[in-house]
């Protein structure tokens, strides 16, 4: 069984390989003080990128945190990614599925990614659309 700094490592040290492997430049920041993990080269732009790891949540449901959560000095902290990153890229391991979610489009503690449902909502967030391919959304 893997911890979550464990898995957090993999979820990161795959998203690099395949950014690698689709053609993008990536920096890896040094230390661990920035809210980012990755910086992402696109030819024209930089993105600071945060690397999640998703988790089924109930049928046909994933989800990942879209906050980071620390402990110091003994108490238990979350912090919002708000202003300090660009992008999530999240991994979904049973899949080996990427998905890209701009910091506008994310929910604050939470978010939760559907591949199908009885209902078409305006408030459901289809994986589908988030499915990072070739290219980086604009």
């Amino acid at each position: 069984m893997t911890n979550s700094k464990d898995r957090g490592d993999e979820t990161e040290a795959y998203v690099l390989q395949e950014l690698i492997a689709r053609g993008y430049s990536v920096s890896v920041p040094f230390g661990d003080n920035d809210k980012y993990d990755l910086v992402l080269d696109d030819g024209g732009e930089l993105y600071r990128i945060q690397c999640k790891t998703a988790w089924s949540n109930k049928p046909e449901t994933i989800r990942f945190n879209t906050h980071s959560q620390t402990t110091r000095d003994g108490s238990y902290h979350e912090e919002t990614y708000e202003d300090e990153i660009d992008a999530f890229i999240v991994r979904y391991p049973a899949e080996g599925t990427l998905y890209w979610i701009d910091i506008d489009e994310a929910t604050e503690q939470k978010m939760e990614l559907r591949f199908s449902a009885d209902i078409d909502h305006s408030r459901i967030n289809w994986a589908e659309s988030y499915e990072l391919g070739e290219e980086i959304p604009d």
